[in-house]
């Protein structure tokens, strides 16, 4: 366990740096470690891929003595089993008309379109992180076959949904941004909302598993293209 300083009244611990399910369950169990036995000292816990960020009360604490309390943790308060994630299903309007680079991961990887999809579509990700932009989930892994380098210059505005790889990782963009990930496709879902409790609607920890529809569901169900 590696702690360092990340602010003025945050600090980062550091499980490891990979990205692993058995790593990241160790960084949920230490998430729940830490706000069963430390609650009343923070102001939020940000975990993801090998680490926690714990952003902490500077009225109630300080970096020294926060970081002895952690160290200090009781030998068993880690070794409990993390909370199951949720099992959310996002809908998803694969095509070359929602997905420009869809055609570009097929060539890529010497595949045609339609495999790209279902290897896409057929596996659970895990959520490792949330971040980059509210609502940005970071899932993983895509199958290898379909793993593809991002863009050497990220477009200037991707649009919201739009699902996309980047090597061996997928997300959907929750708002118009830059963005140099391969989009294969659009998701209606909206995945921020901040006038929603809770205002994103994935955690870390969570299992996605994208459900491939059609052009007209997709904007029945308010998508744009």
């Amino acid at each position: 366990m590696e702690i360092r300083a990340a602010g003025e009244n945050a600090l980062i611990i550091r499980l490891g740096d990979t990205i692993d399910p058995q790593l990241l369950a160790k960084v949920r169990q230490l998430t729940v470690a830490l706000e069963q036995h430390l609650g009343e000292l923070l102001v939020d816990l940000i975990p993801a891929y090998g680490s926690v960020v714990v952003v902490y009360d500077t009225r109630r604490t300080h970096y020294r003595r926060l970081r002895r309390a952690i160290l200090e943790l009781p030998p068993n308060a880690t070794g409990k089993a993390p909370p199951a994630g949720k099992r959310i299903e996002l809908p998803v309007h694969y095509s070359t008309e929602s997905g420009p680079d869809l055609a570009r991961v097929a060539a890529l990887n010497h595949c045609d379109i339609t495999d790209v999809i279902d290897r896409h579509s057929q596996r659970d990700y895990l959520v490792y992180a949330i971040g980059f932009a509210p609502g940005f989930a970071y899932l993983g892994e895509v199958d290898d076959a379909i793993a593809t380098p991002r863009h050497r210059t990220p477009r200037l505005r991707v649009p919201r949904g739009a699902v996309a790889i980047a090597d061996r990782q997928t997300a959907v963009y929750p708002a118009p941004s830059p963005g140099g990930w391969n989009l294969i496709g659009l998701c209606p879902t909206p995945l921020f909302r901040p006038d929603a409790n809770p205002a994103v609607p994935i955690a870390v920890g969570d299992l996605v598993r994208f459900r491939p529809i059609s052009r007209g569901e997709f904007l029945a169900l308010g998508g744009e293209l």
